[in-house]
């Protein structure tokens, strides 16, 4: 893809982006673009963050790791939104600004375990992924079980929870996903009230249907798709 084609897409995502605000009765200051870069290259990170984006999301800690190099001196804010397994937590810890798919306590714990062995000034943000819909292939807490994992999240040194996080189902039509964005922004402010403090993050909503998300209250979208394109991966050897 050529630069003036991801520069037209950034140009398109940011009016989109206003536009819903401003439906919304909000500021589109109060919603950050986070580029998915997942399975795109380093210059395609780099090419971004030329034109002013500086949150990335990735998935898989081995994929970051193969091109962190190449853009080590960018000042950006990276994401780790894709399910974490336990034994990768420590290097996420160090690799990451901010981890958006924490869906049990015990990974908190090593990832709040690996933080202060950093000795690194400031916590790790993070955010509980909900699964708000019975999917078999979506990971996160379920609803009933919320309270209590931002309870003892809340309880450990080296991290800072600062929201929520979903990924509703895939409809072709957004208006259909709109209820699964509500009932995040319903039980981030249920728990706030619990918690007894704020919880300014709601990272939802993807490229098909980010509009919806800001009308429901995100304050992050993950936009993939519409930045980048779509990329083939090459196939996984056998055996």
């Amino acid at each position: 893809m050529s630069d003036s084609t991801l520069q037209e897409r950034v140009a398109a995502i940011r009016e989109r982006i206003v536009a819903a605000a401003k439906r919304a009765g909000r500021s589109a200051g109060e919603v950050a673009l986070v580029a998915v870069s997942k399975t795109h290259p380093a210059e395609a990170i780099r090419a971004a963050f030329a034109l002013g984006v500086t949150h990335f999301g990735e998935n898989r800690m081995q994929e970051w790791e193969g091109k962190r190099a190449a853009i080590a001196e960018l000042a950006g804010n990276w994401h780790l939104i894709g399910h974490l397994q336990s034994n990768k937590a420590a290097k996420a810890a160090r690799s990451f600004h901010c981890v958006d798919s924490v869906d049990d306590f015990a990974l908190a714990q090593r990832l709040d375990r690996a933080r202060g062995e950093m000795n690194q000034a400031g916590k790790l943000r993070l955010l509980i992924e909900v699964r708000i819909a019975p999917e078999d292939t979506k990971s996160g807490v379920e609803p009933t079980a919320l309270p209590a994992l931002a309870e003892q999240i809340s309880t450990l040194n080296h991290l800072d929870l600062q929201g929520l996080m979903c990924i509703p189902p895939f409809l072709e039509d957004p208006e259909k996903v709109r209820s699964y964005f509500r009932e995040l922004r319903n039980l981030k402010e249920s728990l706030e009230a619990g918690l007894g403090k704020k919880l300014p993050v709601l990272s939802m909503g993807m490229s098909h249907d980010f509009e919806v998300a800001i009308e429901e209250g995100a304050t992050e979208v993950r936009i993939g798709t519409a930045l980048f394109g779509t990329r083939t991966l090459p196939p996984r050897p056998i055996g």
